[in-house]
């Protein structure tokens, strides 16, 4: 069964940092990319960085230039975003999604979700 959990949530002050992971099972990151995504109460959601299944990453978010990092552990079937000087403006639910090879910025080109993790930057 394909599979996505996301995990790292939680409440940060503003500068601070937070890594938040996305576990895949039942399927290979050899030929899934995986992208983060993150909506805020009232937005669309919005795509955040992606990591294509030969290992590029793609930022789609200008605002997150700097802060934000995308990596991968292939053999554990993990990704993580890293993010660093965490703003207010970054508040929003993460969602790790899966589709063949190559990155999208579009959501509607994912095809497999996984619930969400809250990230709420607040001092």
């Amino acid at each position: 069964q394909v599979q996505l959990v996301e995990s790292g949530g939680g409440l940060v002050h503003p500068g601070g940092s937070l890594r938040l992971s996305c576990a895949a099972s039942g399927f290979s990151l050899d030929y899934f990319a995986i992208g983060w995504f993150r909506q805020a109460p009232g937005k669309e959601r919005e795509g955040v960085l992606c990591i294509s299944s030969s290992n590029i990453n793609t930022k789609y978010a200008d605002s997150v230039k700097g802060r934000f990092t995308i990596s991968r552990d292939k053999a554990k079937k993990m990704v993580y975003l890293q993010m660093n000087s965490l703003e207010p403006e970054d508040t929003a639910v993460y969602y790790c999604a899966t589709r063949p090879y190559s990155c999208s910025r579009y959501a509607y080109e994912y095809s497999v979700w996984g619930q969400g993790t809250q990230v709420t930057v607040s001092s």
